[in-house]
């Protein structure tokens, strides 16, 4: 697989606090990558050091190849956009104006691409209208153009739905989404409203207290996360015997509980298990979201 970006054992340390603890992850080219974490736990120092605007402790990352201390590495730099905590935006200027400085401050040749800029994340028509009467989700959106104003093979996107209204999450979702699949931008988001976050990701990576504690694909989320019915019996050894006999798939849990992993009627089983001489005590469909799976994985809340 190729990534855009890999670290290894990557540390930031400040007076008497370690942000980043052996950092290690791999975002693979293409993806949507979900950086989930508490608030505090080094999302955004890592975005941070990624962009260049905070120096490294230790360890090391690589961009398209490039490691952190060969010499062109601000090249590599130069295929990212990124929004890091807030839209670095104008408010006294238009949202033409903003962009036109953008080009400058890149040094861009021309304007031109400016206006399919604001087509794209939907401000072709705001005219003359100043940022500071923009809606939040407005300006995140204009944070985006900027963000994409160098044309950028990798956007890093640091809460870019925090204190939207659905309207606006709506928004911020599907122009991702585009970006994505028709431009082949691979993402970065750092965020922690996992049911949201659910929706775009192709890959995740969960931050602890400076470290990824773990490393994995939507596909695989999906399969740790299936429904099942999670049902306590009497006497395991008959379940067993019932349920392989029914062919169905289910894990052991303890010598009382099981996983069940199939559509089935539940009379059906009842039944089957009565003749067995195996009562059943407690019976319940198990949906696991991804910020349960989350909550399990690092123990307390989501949230700081």
């Amino acid at each position: 697989m190729e990534y855009c970006l890999t670290t290894n054992a990557l540390c930031k340390q400040y007076k008497h606090d370690k942000a980043l603890n052996d950092l290690s992850m791999h975002v693979p080219k293409g993806s949507i990558y979900g950086f989930v974490g508490k608030n505090g736990a080094g999302k955004t120092t890592l975005i941070r050091l990624i962009c260049g605007l905070q120096k490294v402790s230790s360890g090391e990352y690589t961009l398209y190849g490039v490691k952190n201390s060969d010499q062109e590495i601000q090249k590599a730099r130069g295929r990212i956009g990124a929004i890091v905590e807030a839209p670095s935006v104008y408010m006294e200027m238009t949202a033409k104006e903003n962009l036109k400085l953008q080009y400058r401050v890149l040094g861009l040749p021309s304007y031109e691409g400016i206006d399919e800029l604001l087509k794209l994340v939907g401000l072709a028509d705001t005219g003359k209208k100043k940022v500071k009467n923009f809606s939040l989700g407005m300006r995140q959106r204009l944070g985006i153009a900027v963000a994409l104003a160098g044309n950028p093979d990798f956007l890093i996107l640091d809460e870019p739905i925090n204190g939207l209204d659905p309207q606006g999450i709506i928004e911020i979702r599907e122009l991702i989404l585009k970006l994505n699949r028709e431009r082949q931008i691979t993402v970065l988001i750092s965020s922690h409203i996992l049911e949201e976050l659910s929706k775009l990701a192709t890959h995740y990576g969960f931050i602890d207290k400076g470290r990824i504690v773990r490393e994995i694909s939507a596909q695989e989320m999906e399969a740790a996360c299936r429904k099942c019915i999670r049902i306590e019996v009497d006497n395991a050894g008959a379940l067993a015997r019932v349920l392989d006999g029914m062919q169905i798939e289910y894990h052991m849990l303890s010598n009382a509980e099981a996983e069940i992993y199939a559509d089935m009627s539940v009379t059906k089983l009842v039944l089957a298990l009565e003749k067995e001489h195996c009562e059943v005590l407690s019976y319940r469909e198990q949906d696991e979201s991804l910020e349960s799976y989350y909550v399990n994985l690092v123990g307390g809340e989501v949230y700081e």
